[in-house]
């Protein structure tokens, strides 16, 4: 896969993936009107508007590097011809997840959204149990050592405090 066909397939499964589980859902669920503060608490809003601020670029960059690095897409149709461990996966092995359901949470803190609390908490347990029956055995059968080194150094969701290098 050339560099053109893995950033326009990136684009495309962005479109599919998370600007749909991070953007669109929210917005039907919500309209993105907000609700009274949870616990009449704005500080709440605040935390939600740091998770969304955080959320977006970690979804970006990582995006980038599968396209630009990895020489190939997030999607499982068309996966990377290089592991990625640069930018945010050499803290954690996840990030496009842990992303994702960063925005959906903190739009449903931001807006006062139960149901978006839940939608992200739904969502974090369904990427769970893709990581684990899918992703990861599918990686370690590809990338073999490299992957093996990389699964041994980099937490899945809870981030380390200084980056690995490979």
């Amino acid at each position: 896969m050339s560099k053109a066909i893995a950033v326009l397939g990136s684009a495309l499964f962005f479109v599919v993936a998370p600007l749909f589980l991070a953007g669109l859902v929210p917005w039907w669920v919500t309209q993105w009107e907000f609700r009274p503060a949870f616990f009449g608490a704005d500080l709440t809003r605040i935390i939600g508007g740091i998770l969304i601020v955080l959320g977006i670029p970690g979804v970006v960059d990582s995006f980038a590097r599968f396209a630009l690095q990895g020489i190939g897409t997030p999607a499982p149709i068309a996966p990377t011809q290089h592991l990625v461990v640069t930018g945010l996966y050499r803290y954690v092995r996840n990030p496009i997840y842990i992303s994702v359901v960063a925005v959906i949470l903190g739009q449903g803190l931001l807006f006062a959204d139960s149901r978006l609390l839940w939608y992200g908490a739904l969502l974090w347990v369904f990427f769970h149990f893709f990581v684990v029956a899918y992703e990861e055995p599918t990686l370690k059968e590809t990338f073999a050592t490299e992957y093996e080194s990389f699964l041994t150094n980099v937490p899945r969701w809870i981030p380390r405090l200084t980056p690995w290098r490979a």
